[in-house]
């Protein structure tokens, strides 16, 4: 059987990175993520992964994120197995496969329609598993979600691709449709934005960025509802040992400044 081959573009093509991060991570023999689905994603795809110059501490970075956001998950299920998990903006994520959520969840992964049909293509299909096909601002493909039933939403990667316009409004939207849960997801204050515009996975695929979080209250007042119950660095210490020198003196300093401090993190709500 042939490659599927790719021709995302933009902040489409930026799910590559992250990926292909989290493949690389998971070939380490003291992996974190240990994602052999993400591992056998990329062989399936005819692409020149090496372009977008994704190295070893970009993809531990990935990990570490992605690990965090599991345990979150997999936390908020254990509490309550009749839930929804909600992955919005899902790219080629294999969390569905990672975590093996028990059988009571119903999990929705939601992007675009071609990455949706590119995912049908590289994963299987299982149980209580959900592909919606449609851009996370378009308001109609929430009709398809249960309104009834505790929900965990996943944001992973997302938010700085949002117009700043719509990101209010589609968190709004989440907490007006669903019963009751928690959001989790990472986020960029305006440097953390600039930052990550300028590596060099992000400039090669000409992906704009547009909304920033410089203060995580701020979207508490955007969407009333929701409440604020954990702010973490995005980089936990213990992992952060497994960088190369430079970028754990980077992160090291970054501490102690409080601009950097918030440069980006990991956020959790509840509502």
């Amino acid at each position: 059987m042939g490659r599927e081959k790719v021709t995302l573009t933009k902040e489409k093509e930026t799910l590559l990175i992250t990926l292909y991060g989290k493949a690389l991570e998971s070939r380490q023999p003291d992996s974190l993520l240990q994602d052999r689905f993400a591992d056998e994603a990329v062989g399936k795809i005819d692409y020149d992964f090496a372009r977008l110059k994704v190295d070893h501490d970009l993809g531990v970075g990935l990990a570490i994120r992605a690990k965090t956001l599991d345990e979150w998950v997999m936390d908020f299920t254990a509490k309550t197995p009749n839930a929804i998990v909600l992955h919005i903006g899902c790219g080629l994520d294999t969390r569905v496969f990672r975590i093996d959520p028990p059988a009571g969840i119903e999990w929705y992964d939601v992007d675009y329609p071609e990455v949706i049909a590119l995912r049908r293509k590289l994963y299987p299909s299982r149980k209580n598993y959900h592909l919606v096909a449609s851009s996370v601002t378009d308001p109609a493909w929430l009709d398809q979600v249960p309104r009834d039933r505790p929900a965990m939403v996943v944001a992973e990667g997302i938010t700085p691709y949002l117009p700043a316009e719509e990101g209010p409004k589609l968190f709004t939207r989440l907490v007006s449709h669903l019963a009751s849960g928690e959001i989790i997801g990472d986020a960029y204050s305006d440097l953390g934005l600039k930052l990550v515009s300028l590596t060099p996975s992000v400039r090669l695929t000409g992906a704009e960025l547009h909304w920033a979080i410089n203060d995580p209250r701020d979207l508490e007042k955007a969407a009333p509802g929701l409440e604020l119950i954990e702010e973490v660095s995005a980089y936990k210490p213990e992992h952060v040992s497994r960088m190369s020198w430079s970028s754990q003196w980077i992160i090291f300093l970054w501490n102690f400044f409080p601009p950097l401090r918030r440069v980006g993190r990991l956020l959790r709500y509840r509502f």
